[in-house]
């Protein structure tokens, strides 16, 4: 009998082994995140920057919902602008406080990846699902707990529901599909991942119907009711590009022009290794097995004379995708290239048509999964080859530092504190925002919306809590507010030629730059700056209304700038110190 109950606890564990490495792993992250709290380390670039800060605005500011409202930064920026609320991840941010959204979304995006690769898995494989379900579980495990852009984590781990919501619609297996694929865009993002899929939906209705002979009618429709879920969910944003009359900052972006040797390199380096806000971490196991299987698999097809099979082979196709996504990406910086694409279609002036590249990471682990499927086809021992093999790019993907692994930073920076008894410089979530310390400073200046700005910190702290800012970050805003900021920063462009480049040629980040030092906006407790002296046109601040600076740096120039300190400001646990300016009045008659 206990035999017996080995024996079945044993074909149990062969089947069913995945569910704890993913449990452990979710429960891992929720343990670190709350337990810690906002005690932990979160990424700054892309993200504390920018998206949490806008969430937190529209939540301060009660805007998710308003119509024909501004928000206050940038001189005031259209609520339409930023997020949709139609979007399950923003509605996350008008549920829970912001910190608690934040890891609600990873926890969200690693299981919506599981749940979406299953499905896919499932469709396609479902004669031997029941063998393949632990790879099938874990690539789609490896997939979701990805280090990409957080905002868009949930568009990100879709992609492979999408491909199986259009599989279901292709075999005419129910009406409801196209409802389902109608409400697809609640958890995508039309600029980074819809404009494309519909782009290779179209190549796919054309494909499929040279080769069925007829018309791909049910893809048509297809293609049709998602890209009316687009224009529903992301209503605003298709106002704006439709019907908005506003020369917008996209209209002088000037994008870099590479020489053929640059743009090959480029394509060899985002082949292999990705790009940040789409970081795979295929470089070091997903790849290698990738391209050991291609050269193994096509080389016996060429040993047994089956050369035509190469042009059928499904993992093939894959590999090609991903070359195709990689040279568009490197072609985007050749300015030939770019010019044609944009006369050809004039809406995409200015746009980043590259963002192709943002599929290689479903791509390389589709690749991975077929590899470890063939693998489970072969024998036993390959089998368990295959476990190992998705283990361990598990394990890379874990212990791999990235600019948006927080459960990597979390942990690093926690026991080196607790090893070395001594804290990190860089700054947790809770010091990056310093609510308590900028409540301290409200009400002790009396702050009621004034206009303000920030130096040697992000605009971001400023709008996070509840300060009106003449500066800040974003991607879409008038060009005539750019020209007329620039005027306030004017004296430090010209200074450095580097910042003067950074700020004509983008100019997403409307900051106050330094007139020495190319950055002095670091998430630490240190404070990097070389001169204490900052380099602004008052007068031109003053003409955009602005009232207030608020300072990581002691100036040392703020008389001859008409800047009085009001006061100085430490966190409890010293952190942080902010340094609190009022523009005198008389900077109006200079």
């Amino acid at each position: 009998m206990k035999n017996l109950t080995r024996q079945k606890w044993f074909i149990w564990l062969t089947k069913y082994w995945f569910v704890f490495p993913i449990t452990g792993f979710l429960l891992l992250v929720a343990g670190v995140f709350f337990g810690y709290g906002e005690h932990s380390y979160v990424g700054v670039h892309d993200n504390m920057d920018l998206f949490l800060a806008q969430f937190q605005m529209l939540k301060n500011t009660g805007t998710f919902f308003k119509h024909g409202v501004d928000v206050p930064f940038l001189g005031g920026v259209s609520r339409d602008n930023l997020p949709s609320e139609l979007s399950l991840y923003s509605v996350l941010y008008m549920i829970f406080p912001t910190y608690t959204a934040y890891v609600v979304g990873i926890l969200g995006k690693i299981l919506l990846g599981i749940f979406s690769f299953r499905l896919l898995a499932k469709e396609l494989y479902h004669k031997g699902y029941e063998l393949y379900r632990p790879v099938v579980y874990m690539t789609g495990f490896a997939y979701g707990i990805l280090w990409v852009f957080p905002a868009f984590g949930f568009a990100f781990a879709s992609i492979p529901l999408c491909v199986y919501l259009l599989i279901k619609i292709y075999r005419r297996e129910g009406m409801y599909w196209y409802l389902a694929l109608f409400a697809y865009p609640l958890v995508s993002y039309f600029s980074y991942h819809g404009i494309f899929i519909l782009g290779y939906l179209v190549i796919a209705v054309i494909w499929l119907s040279i080769r069925d002979r007829k018309p791909a009618w049910s893809l048509c429709v297809g293609l049709i009711v998602l890209s009316l879920g687009y224009v529903v969910c992301e209503y605003r944003l298709f106002g704006q590009m439709l019907f908005g009359d506003e020369v917008t900052i996209r209209s002088t972006m000037v994008n870099p022009n590479l020489s053929a040797s640059e743009i090959f390199r480029e394509i060899g380096t985002v082949w292999r290794e990705g790009i940040f806000h789409a970081d795979s971490v295929h470089g070091k196991v997903v790849l290698p097995v990738c391209i050991v299987y291609f050269l193994i698999h096509n080389g016996m097809y060429l040993w047994k004379k089956k050369w035509k099979k190469i042009f059928h082979d499904s993992y093939n196709f894959i590999m090609l995708f991903l070359l195709f996504n990689s040279v568009i990406y490197g072609l985007y910086d050749c300015g030939p290239f770019r010019t044609f694409v944009e006369k050809l279609i004039p809406q995409l002036t200015g746009w980043q048509f590259n963002r192709t590249i943002f599929f290689n990471p479903f791509l390389w682990y589709a690749a991975l999964f077929v590899v470890l499927i063939r693998l489970y086809n072969a024998g036993v021992w390959q089998m368990w080859l295959a476990n190992v093999i998705i283990c361990i790019a598990v394990l890379v993907i874990i212990l791999t530092p990235n600019r948006y692994n927080d459960l990597y930073a979390t942990c690093y920076n926690r026991a080196y504190e607790y090893f070395h008894g001594a804290e990190v410089d860089d700054l947790d979530y809770e010091q990056f925002y310093a609510q308590e310390l900028f409540r301290e400073i409200k009400e002790d200046i009396d702050y009621h919306g004034e206009w303000s700005v920030a130096y040697g910190m992000h605009p971001a702290i400023l709008e996070y809590n509840g300060i009106a800012t003449l500066d800040g970050y974003l991607g879409f805003y008038s060009q005539q507010y750019k020209e007329d900021f620039r005027k306030v920063i004017a004296p430090a462009l010209e200074r450095v030629e580097a910042t003067r480049i950074y700020y004509d040629d983008w100019g997403a980040r409307a900051y106050l730059y330094s007139g020495t030092d190319l950055s002095i906006v670091n998430p630490t407790k240190t404070v990097y700056a070389t001169d204490f002296d900052i380099y602004i046109d008052t007068k031109a601040l003053r003409a955009l209304d602005g009232e207030y600076v608020f300072s990581r740096i002691e100036l040392g120039n703020a008389d001859e700038n008409m800047l009085r300190l009001q006061g100085s400001y430490t966190s409890q646990d010293g952190s942080c110190t902010v340094y609190v300016y009022r523009i005198d009045s008389e900077a109006d008659l200079r």
